[in-house]
């Protein structure tokens, strides 16, 4: 099964701030919604900008995208 990352994007002096309290959220919906197999993370990219993310099985992602509205997604490849 092919994973997705969805990325809500965080700019300005508060990005860190406002992308950790973001995470918090994504965290909370996996646990109410009983997301199964998906979890969430936090990239500080520079000092204006950050990202909340939740990877998530593609067949589940639709309901997901349609109620916390990502401003974009990519493909996810796990790091090694």
């Amino acid at each position: 099964m092919r994973k997705l990352k969805l990325i809500w994007d965080f700019r300005g002096p508060a990005a860190k701030k406002i992308a950790e309290h973001h995470n918090v959220h994504l965290e909370d919906y996996i646990r109410i919604e009983k997301v199964d197999d998906a979890f969430t993370g936090l990239e500080i990219l520079n000092e204006m900008h950050s990202i909340a993310f939740m990877v998530i099985d593609e067949d589940k992602m639709p309901p997901v995208r349609d109620a916390l509205k990502p401003h974009r997604g990519q493909i996810y490849t796990e790091e090694l």
